[in-house]
């Protein structure tokens, strides 16, 4: 699978150290210049976030998708602002390789689908390494959302990414992503109410954030 990061790469030891470079820009840079060192540790910082973004998304193995984020942020030099961050770049193009990955599968499939309807019943790995009721209904509502709105619910609370940063991932104003978050939140409350007894609801809504990042622990433990 080339770059993407195994734990038991035997490349490892090859990686560049904080003490020797701790910028994301630098690495980048130095990885377009052909350093592969500098690729790798690039990669191995960011793969666990990038497995996260995949993996409640799509079906089965997301190796391939990673990859490819990681080869299009090398190749599109032109395209990082400053307003996002290395981290927003790469998730602006791992949000455009999943929506490839749709169209490519379901040509014709209007944008505001949902990965329950995209997948039908096939498993996620996120639902495959759910434990707990809560995880577990947490991660099937997030798939009944439309897409975009998944996405901006994880950013900002599987990842910690602020509003100005996610609004600079999907382009949209900031004003925008507040709202839509505001909706995505009502529309993730309504699909648990439905389909959850009002204990199991009231509970995941209670430790809501806490939930979020227990889905987020065991998720880099499996990446």
């Amino acid at each position: 699978m080339g770059f993407v990061r195994r734990r038991d790469d035997p490349y490892r030891s090859l990686l560049y150290t904080p003490r020797l470079v701790s910028d994301d820009l630098t690495l980048l840079a130095a990885w377009r210049e052909g350093d592969a060192a500098a690729g790798r540790t690039l990669v191995e910082r960011h793969f666990s976030s990038m497995y996260r973004f995949f993996a409640n998304k799509v079906a089965g193995d997301v190796d391939d998708l990673i990859q490819d984020t990681f080869l299009a942020c090398v190749e599109n030099r032109d395209r990082l602002r400053g307003e996002a961050g290395f981290r927003g770049y790469l998730f602006g193009i791992a949000r455009n390789k999943l929506f490839r990955h749709w169209r490519d599968r379901r040509p014709g499939s209007p944008q505001d689908l949902s990965v329950s309807r995209l997948i039908d019943s096939q498993m996620t790995p996120a639902h495959a390494i759910a434990q707990g009721q809560e995880q577990r209904l947490l991660l099937r509502c997030l798939r009944l959302l439309p897409l975009q709105l998944q996405i901006l619910l994880e950013m900002a609370y599987f990842e910690g990414l602020t509003d100005r940063e996610v609004a600079a991932v999907v382009e949209l104003p900031v004003g925008t992503v507040k709202s839509k978050l505001r909706k995505g939140r009502q529309l993730l409350h309504e699909h648990m109410t439905a389909n959850a007894n009002a204990e199991l609801v009231a509970s995941t809504h209670r430790g809501f954030d806490d939930w979020c990042q227990s889905i987020r622990r065991q998720l880099d433990d499996a990446s």
